[in-house]
């Protein structure tokens, strides 16, 4: 198991929990830096995928700094969506975003456990998770969670890093992921851990059919999966 800060005794919850609240501060703008702009384009289509499912009752978890939870909003006027984050600095952030765009009537967010969420049996039509299963302790315990909150025919769309395998994408991926990528983002951040963190958790993490199968396992009926971006990003569209 990858963990942030590999002198600390604190388990990877925690660790992910102040590595979060550690660089909240500088998250949104390195996003948009490290990722060139395209994360914005990733969310847009994850929405596009979820809009066909028509979910009036959206749960967002790894909210973080409410991105996703934001682009659902404004997409589909007549939902609601529950943001959940272990971070508090994270969700201080959201808040602020959620009240500057006038959102605060279709979006509520709050301290949440993904691997422990505090909410009935069916009580969605939908949940959303980007970039944050990969930070799960337990993934296989974070997507049956997942798996138990939805309502039957309910729908989880997950954005999660994967490995292109092309060349030359592949090659220029690893070479700025694991080279250039934790240097801008500690010059940024102040935090080392959580940039040496990223590459080396998307480097162990299943993706493509290997993490259909833990879908699966989880009790989801259909899962369809779209590399994005010649595969630097999956895209998993789970039905229940």
């Amino acid at each position: 198991m990858t963990i942030p800060y590999k002198n600390s005794h604190s388990s990877k919850k925690q660790q992910v929990a102040h590595m979060f609240n550690s660089i909240a501060h500088s998250y949104d703008f390195l996003n948009r830096l490290l990722s060139l702009g395209i994360d914005k384009i990733w969310r847009k289509r994850a929405v596009r995928k979820l809009q066909k499912y028509n979910p009036t009752h959206i749960l967002d978890i790894a909210t973080g700094t409410g991105d996703f939870a934001i682009a659902i909003a404004r997409k589909m006027p007549l939902s609601s969506v529950v943001g959940v984050d272990i971070s508090e600095n994270m969700l201080a952030k959201a808040e602020q975003k959620i009240l500057k765009k006038r959102l605060a009537h279709q979006i509520t967010v709050h301290v949440g456990d993904s691997e422990n969420l505090q909410f009935s049996e069916t009580s969605f039509d939908a949940v959303t998770v980007a970039f944050g299963v990969r930070n799960f302790e337990n993934f296989n315990r974070g997507l049956s969670e997942i798996y138990r909150v939805l309502k039957p025919n309910g729908v989880a769309v997950i954005l999660e890093f994967s490995k292109p395998t092309q060349f030359p994408i592949k090659q220029l991926y690893f070479f700025y992921f694991k080279k250039i990528l934790p240097i801008i983002g500690t010059l940024f951040s102040k935090d080392m851990g959580a940039y040496t963190y990223l590459p080396e958790s998307v480097d162990v993490f299943p993706y493509g059919n290997a993490f259909v199968k833990h879908v699966t396992h989880a009790g989801f009926s259909k899962t369809m999966h779209f590399p994005l971006s010649f595969g630097i990003v999956s895209l998993y569209i789970c039905e229940k």
